[in-house]
C-alpha cells in the first residue's frame, strides 16, 4: 500500500470517528452533507387534541424535526373523552387539557383534566375537576401558573380553578354565568364562551363571547389566586352578527386582534391594559375578495417576533397571513396558504418561529408550513400525519 494511500485512509478514519464522537457527546440527530455535518438540534415534541368520535380514542403525541420538517408517526398519549383543547404550563411540567361533554360529575357540567409528563412522553393524569358548565372548548394557564381559565361554549359561561404547586386543579373559585344573545339566530340565541386571555403584564381577563358580540373584561382581585370580578368598562363590542371566537394581544397589551368566526372578520382594537379602555382601529376580512362559499373562522396568533399575524378560515380551508404595523398595530393582508385538508380548526407556530402545524379537523390530518422569516408568508412542505379528528396542538420543549 502507497504510503499516500495510507494517509488517505488514516485520514478518512479520524474523519468519521470525530463525527461519531459529536453525534454520542451531544446526543442530537445530524444530517451529513458532502465535507461537513449539520447539526439539527432537538426534536420537538407537541401533543395534539382531538374529537373522539370516529377511530381517536384521545389525545397524540408526535415529534417535528425542526431541521427537515418531518413530523413523526403520532401515539397515544392518553386515552380520554372529547381532548378538544390544550395548554401546557410555562414551566413545561404539566398539560391541561379540556373535555368537551356535559356530563362530567354531576351530570351538568364539562371537565378540565390535568396531567404530568411520563419519560417516554405518555401523560400520567394527577387528576380532574368540573367545568361548572357543558362543553368546555377552551383552556389557558394564567402566566405565574396559580390558576387556569376555562370557557364552556354549551353552558354560555367562564371558569377559573386555582392550580397547586403540584400541578394538580382545585375547584372553581370564579364562575361567571353570562346572559343575553344577539342577532344571528342560528349561533346567538344565548351566550357562548369561546375563550379567555391574561393580558400580558396586566391584571385583566379578557373573555371571548361568541353569543352576546363581546369580550368581557375581568380583574383578577388579589386576594387569592384565580379569583376575577367583572370590571368597569365591563366589555368590548364588536359588530351585531360578528360572533368573536379567540383573540391575540400585543406583547404589550396594547393592542387586541378579535377574530370573529360568524363573519369571517379580524377586529384590531387599542387596549389600555391598566384600565380595559379600549377604541376600535381597525376591520378587515380574512378571506380573498373573490370568495364567496360559506366560511367560519377559527384561531388566530401573533408570531412569536410580534410582526405577523395568522387566522384560519374554515369554508376556505386557509391561513391567512397579516403584516402588523410596528408603529399603529394595525394590520395588513399578505396572503393565504391552503391547509390541504378540511376545516382548520388550529394551528400552532413551532418553538423558534420557523414552522407552522396545522391540524384539519375534518380530514383528520395535520400539514406544516416552512414561515418566510423575512415576510411571514406560509410556504407548505411536503411532510404530513394522519390524526382522527385532530382540533388543538401544543408544543413542549422539556419534560
Amino acid at each position: 500500500m502507497s504510503t499516500r494511500r495510507i494517509v488517505f485512509t488514516a485520514l478518512t478514519f479520524a474523519c468519521v470517528a470525530v463525527a461519531t464522537q459529536l453525534v454520542h457527546a451531544q446526543q442530537k440527530s445530524k444530517v451529513i452533507e458532502i465535507g461537513k455535518v449539520v447539526d439539527e438540534g432537538p426534536k420537538l415534541a407537541f401533543y395534539i387534541g382531538t374529537y373522539t368520535r370516529g377511530d381517536s380514542k384521545g389525545i397524540y403525541r408526535s415529534e417535528l424535526d425542526p431541521q427537515t420538517g418531518q413530523m413523526s408517526l403520532p401515539k397515544l398519549a392518553y386515552e380520554i373523552d372529547n381532548p378538544s383543547f390544550l395548554a401546557i404550563s410555562n414551566d413545561q411540567k404539566n398539560l391541561y387539557a379540556v373535555g368537551e361533554v356535559a356530563d362530567f360529575g354531576d351530570g351538568n357540567s364539562g371537565a378540565v383534566s390535568a396531567f404530568s409528563f411520563n419519560e417516554d412522553g405518555t401523560l400520567n393524569l394527577l387528576n380532574q375537576e368540573a367545568s361548572r358548565g357543558k362543553g368546555p372548548c377552551h383552556v389557558e394557564i394564567a402566566p405565574n401558573k396559580t390558576f387556569l381559565m376555562v370557557s364552556n361554549y354549551g353552558g354560555g359561561s367562564f371558569s377559573t380553578l386555582p392550580l397547586g404547586e403540584d400541578g394538580q386543579l382545585a375547584p372553581a373559585v370564579s364562575f361567571f354565568q353570562h346572559e343575553g344573545s344577539s342577532v344571528n339566530e342560528g349561533r346567538q340565541k344565548g351566550p357562548h364562551g369561546h375563550a379567555m386571555y391574561m393580558v400580558p403584564g396586566s391584571p385583566l381577563a379578557l373573555a371571548v363571547d361568541l353569543g352576546l358580540d363581546k369580550v368581557m373584561i375581568y380583574r383578577t382581585s388579589g386576594s387569592a389566586a384565580g379569583e376575577l370580578a367583572l370590571n368597569d368598562p365591563a366589555y368590548i363590542e364588536v359588530q351585531p352578527g360578528s360572533g368573536p371566537r379567540h383573540l391575540a394581544t400585543s406583547r404589550n397589551g396594547q393592542r387586541v386582534y378579535v377574530l370573529n368566526e360568524l363573519d369571517s372578520t379580524l377586529d384590531v382594537f387599542a387596549f389600555n391594559p391598566s384600565t380595559g379602555e379600549s377604541e376600535h382601529l381597525q376591520r378587515v376580512t380574512t378571506l380573498p375578495a373573490d370568495f364567496k362559499g360559506n366560511n367560519t373562522t377559527a384561531e388566530v396568533y401573533i408570531h412569536p417576533n410580534g410582526q405577523w399575524l395568522y387566522a384560519s378560515n374554515r369554508g376556505h380551508d386557509s391561513i391567512a397571513t397579516y403584516r402588523i404595523d410596528p408603529e399603529t398595530g394595525l394590520v395588513t393582508l399578505q396572503g393565504h396558504a391552503s391547509t390541504m385538508g378540511k376545516t382548520p380548526r388550529h394551528f400552532r407556530i413551532a418553538p423558534g418561529g420557523r414552522h407552522l402545524l396545522a391540524a384539519n379537523q375534518d380530514t383528520s390530518n395535520i400539514v406544516i408550513f416552512d414561515i418566510d422569516q423575512k415576510v411571514g408568508t406560509l410556504k407548505p412542505l411536503p411532510s404530513q400525519i394522519s390524526v382522527p379528528n385532530p382540533c388543538c396542538i401544543e408544543f413542549v420543549q422539556k419534560y
